[in-house]
């Protein structure tokens, strides 16, 4: 027997806040019941408390750790019903397994306390601290022992009884809506939503097998009674449990075609003699194709080769095997025979399908007096999806070679490092330092973490009380696991140029947190200096790792990803996201083939979340065909797939060894939103590439895409819910600090990913992380200017209207206006029915009108066709310039004279709102008291002068005919105008 370790999940219940009072009496006697994996567990009950505390630990045993991330904790929250007139529930959370972290990582989360059903009245949230503990295996001497004695409770608590259940569902039923109790529904209904297939199964508890046999069936059948019954709570699990495995082998291709594959599995070779100098090795040809296994002298090859039928010339094949001498600087090579195989003939196998089993085949032709040979051999004709394609020599991309073929990259875990600069004591500042400069130094702290560097701001030993230099400045890093191992803190005096000492901290050590409610400690380390100064003083500070905030590592408006650092407070998915790489149409040539003809080596990169995955490259094709397909878990629908295709440059190396670079094709984007759920679509986007020399389209590729999802409550739900976590809203990072934290970490996810094996280039990672967004393009600034233009499109055409209207343009509808202002003065109730029905029925009979496909990049919104060639130059020119002075010049004018159209428009649109502040400020005394005078007019006349008949009145004048109309600007505009403002003020 294979021992196996046990697994506890411990859950620390800590406390409670705000909870509703249900006893009746404002208050609340709540106690906590968890549910886990079989097993109940209850807390004590605290009286009256509506922020109750509890500081207790519960232990769960986890029957099968592989099945522990489908499992979900279950807790409600319960008023006693001792002190209260029934026991009244509280509210609920649900946490699944995947969430748990290993002992030492926990941390306390707060979690939101939800609703059993529409009409419970539920609020506040409660405070958990969650891990599990793997326990090694017993001694085998203890195992026996074990088998004597009595086996343990499944559970330490009774449930509640079914009486008092009865009861309290008879009140219940009035508010809530007759609902059941969870415990209840699993009594009662175990098998009303039977375990879906591809949920693993429910073993037996560690250590059933050494029970008695009565026992051990009994607990086998609560375990699955229990575990049927919870399923229904399982789907969303399910669906990161599939994403998780969602590989190309158990995946169900219905995205792509099959393409057909002729598979040969070359084993291993006997013969009647043993030469142990010469190597051995299996050649396959098949019409134009011809590959060689690797030479062996055992004879063992155990290799499978994939040939693509589309691209073979020939129906037969021929598998021979060679005997490889070598006499000093000869090499003779003998062949052993050769096997046949007609290619009609060769079985077909589809997965699920078991894999064919090899056989051995006798050589014909052997030479003459040569014992007989056998090769050992499978044959058989597959698709892509099956299990020996990954690793199979394959005719379409080159063969085994690591840069050509597919592969799944993760980006790695990134979270904020928060260093909190709070002061430094005891500074020994030297000897050579003047007199003057001691008794006013100036002091800051650097901080390093890799290649990071943030500084705090200059103080004065002086100033600061005690001559102790205080900060309370925070410095913000972007962490990336694995961790560096040290956080150097520095304390440098800006008087000499010299360093007064420095820290490491190590980063094991460092806290973590998940919220702005439980405080980091702080921590005070010894300075060191050179090595005649081992004790320069001691610094103050406080280390964490925000784990409550999303470490933005693209472009905002195209994130992919939003949840947060911490897995405690990752959520369960919302959906799938399959994705279908199809093939590419009508690829232009990037590059030249033995300086002769162009050529494609093409393949597809897409990222989503934390996940990319690659395809292989098909060689030498203007139309390939990959048909892969991928899954991701889906956690926000507001997230944007971006797939870019790449010719490979890479699996070839210069002359000096150095590999080339990998030349972009094009990009898409398709933003999940605008997806059906469960529909599939397959289209065909143009790509289009941004070169020097303009646009350029390169081709076609076709793509589909499914978004499915399990609970359309859930989804509703997620668009009520803030995009980005909790730490993002209290305790806010700024503008600037955001986009330096998120450039650093997009340098930490291409640096990381450039390290894998074979890696992701560095210019594949930018183009797809649109690192550079931030630098400045007239072609951009002229995107984005038409876009606030299309914006205000619709405004503009509604003032047109009301122009038209208010000038009699069209008399007739002028006089319905009329009627419709009288209408609204008379019935003013009928005003928001009437516009949001008229809303209504607007956006119903646009539905027809729907885009029924995601549309992708477009090069006419992206002004790539209005600009110039200088213009793409200054684009695509690096930071600093290359460019020569005179050229710089300008362009430097160019963007003065742009620069100055923009400050004299904002100058304009601040003026405006600083005369309206002025009015009320006295800043003009006359025109503020006409204004004080018109108020109070206005006042007496409002208050004469029904309400209706005002608007009715102003409405009439305003739409009154232009032969009453005067040309010049009105009374109120000219006053306004008037107005003062601080531009009188800029010097």
């Amino acid at each position: 027997m294979v021992e196996t370790c046990s697994r506890k999940v411990i859950v620390e219940v800590c406390n409670a806040k705000n909870l509703m009072p249900k006893d009746g009496q404002g208050t609340a006697s709540a106690y906590v019941i968890i549910d886990f994996d079989g097993q109940r567990r209850r807390t004590m009950t605290k009286f009256r408390d509506l922020n109750p505390q509890w500081d207790e630990k519960l232990e769960f045993l986890v029957h099968d750790t592989e099945s522990m991330p489908s499992e979900v904790l279950e807790l409600n929250v319960y008023n006693d019903k001792k002190t209260g007139k029934r026991s009244t529930f509280l509210g609920k959370v649900k946490i699944a397994g995947s969430t748990f972290v290993k002992s030492g990582s926990e941390t306390l989360v707060y979690y939101p306390l939800e609703k059993r059903s529409v009409f419970s009245q539920i609020k506040g949230e409660i405070g958990l601290k969650i891990c599990y503990i793997d326990d090694d295996p017993p001694a085998p001497d203890a195992a026996v022992e074990q088998k004597s004695e009595a086996p343990p409770p499944l559970a330490e608590e009774k449930p509640l009884e079914k009486e008092e259940e009865k009861k309290e569902e008879k009140v219940e039923e009035k508010k809530e809506e007759q609902e059941k109790p969870a415990e209840a529904v699993k009594e009662e209904k175990p098998t009303e939503n039977p375990k879906p297939e591809d949920a693993p199964a429910a073993g037996p508890p560690a250590g059933v097998e050494n029970l008695p046999i009565a026992i051990a069936e009994k607990v086998k059948q609560q375990k699955g009674k229990l575990v049927t019954a919870k399923r229904p709570d399982l789907g969303v699990n399910d669906l990161e449990l599939r994403s998780l495995a969602g590989d190309r082998i158990r995946n169900a291709y219905d995205l792509v075609d099959r393409m057909p594959f002729l598979y040969v599995r070359v084993v291993k070779a006997k013969r009647g003699e043993n030469d142990a100098e010469s190597s051995i090795y299996a050649k396959l040809v098949i019409g134009t194709h011809s590959i060689k296994t690797k030479s062996q002298t055992d004879k063992d090859w155990d290799q499978v080769f994939a040939f693509d039928k589309e691209g073979l010339n020939s129906v037969s094949l021929e598998v021979s095997v060679w005997v490889e001498k070598k006499d000093g600087d000869n090499c003779t090579e003998t062949s052993l025979g050769t096997v046949s195989f007609d290619l009609p003939e060769v079985p077909k196998r589809v997965p699920p399908d078991s894999p064919l089993a090899p056989q051995w085949y006798t050589l014909e032709g052997s030479p003459e007096n040569s014992p007989g040979t056998d090769v050992m051999l499978a044959v058989w004709v597959g698709t892509q999806a099956d299990e020996a394609f990954q690793e199979a020599w394959q005719s379409d991309s080159g063969g085994l070679i690591p840069e050509t073929r597919a592969k799944v990259y993760l980006s790695p875990k990134l979270w904020y490092l928060r260093l909190t600069v709070i002061q430094t004591q005891d500074l020994q500042l030297g000897s050579a330092v003047s007199e003057a400069k001691v008794r006013s130094p100036e002091l800051y702290v650097k901080a390093q973490l890799g290649a990071q560097v943030f500084k705090t701001g200059r103080t004065s030993a002086a100033s600061s009380s005690s001559c102790n230099p205080t900060w309370n400045e925070d410095l913000v890093f972007v962490a990336a696991e694995p961790f560096e191992p040290f956080l150097v803190v520095t304390v440098e005096d800006v008087t000499n140029g010299q360093q007064v000492g420095h820290a490491k901290v190590h980063m094991a050590s460092v806290d973590r947190r998940t919220d702005d409610r439980t405080e980091s400690r702080s921590r005070w380390f010894n300075l060191v200096g050179d090595e005649n100064r081992p004790y320069t003083g001691r610094i103050h500070v406080r280390v964490c790792l925000e784990g409550g905030y999303h470490v933005l590592d693209e472009a905002a408006h195209v994130t992919s990803d939003v949840r947060a650092s911490a897995k405690q407070l990752a959520k369960a998915p919302i959906g799938l996201l399959e994705v279908g790489i199809r093939g590419a149409t009508n690829l232009l040539p990037v590059k030249t083939k033995d300086s002769t003809r162009g050529t494609t080596d093409a393949y597809v990169v897409a990222k989503y979340g934390p996940k990319w995955v690659r395809t292989r490259t098909i060689l030498d094709r203007f139309n390939p065909r990959w048909n892969e397909e991928y899954t991701w878990a889906v956690h926000d629908p507001c997230t944007v797939l971006t797939i870019g295709v790449f010719d490979n440059g890479r699996y070839k190396h210069d002359e000096a060894g150095k590999p080339g670079k990998d030349v972009r094709i094009g990009k898409l984007r398709v933003r999940l939103s605008t997806l059906d759920t469960n529909r599939v679509y397959m289209n065909t986007y143009s790509l289009t590439v941004l070169l020097p020399g303009g646009a350029k389209r390169m081709g076609e590729i076709e793509v589909a895409v499914r978004f499915s999802c399990s609970s359309w409550l859930n989804l509703i739900q997620a668009y009520t819910s803030p995009m980005l976590p909790r730490m993002h809203y209290v305790r806010p990072l700024s503008p600037a600090q955001q986009d330096i934290l998120r450039h650093t970490a997009m340098r930490i996810v291409t640096a990381r990913l450039a390290r894998s094996e074979p890696p992701l280039g560095q210019e594949v990672v930018q183009f797809m992380l649109d690192s550079d967004t931030h630098v400045w393009s007239i072609r951009r600034s002229k995107a984005n200017w038409f876009r606030l233009v299309g914006c205000l499109t619709r405004a503009a055409t509604f003032s047109r209207w009301l122009d038209g209207i208010r000038t009699w343009v069209h008399p007739p509808t002028t006089v319905l206006v009329h009627v419709l202002l009288m209408a609204i003065v008379l019935c003013p109730h009928l005003l928001l029915p009437t516009i949001f029905m008229y809303a209504f029925l607007i956006l119903v009979l646009r539905f027809r009108y729907r885009p029924r496909f995601p549309l992708n990049i477009d090069p006419r919104l992206s002004c790539v066709d209005a600009v110039g060639g200088d213009e793409l130059d200054e684009e695509f020119d690096g930071f600093p310039t290359t460019r020569l002075t005179d050229v710089v010049r300008i362009r430097y004018d160019r963007l003065r004279a742009l620069a100055g159209r923009a400050q004299t428009l904002l100058g304009e649109v601040a003026a405006q709102g600083e005369r309206l502040e002025a009015l009320f400020n006295w800043r003009d005394p006359r025109a503020t008291g006409i204004f004080v005078v018109f108020c109070l007019f206005a006042s007496l006349l409002f208050y004469a002068v029904p309400f209706k008949a005002f608007v009715l009145g102003s409405g009439f004048y305003y739409l009154r005919h232009p032969r009453f109309r005067d040309d010049m600007p009105s009374v109120p505009v000219n006053f306004f105008r008037r107005l003062p403002s601080l531009s009188d003020q800029i010097l």
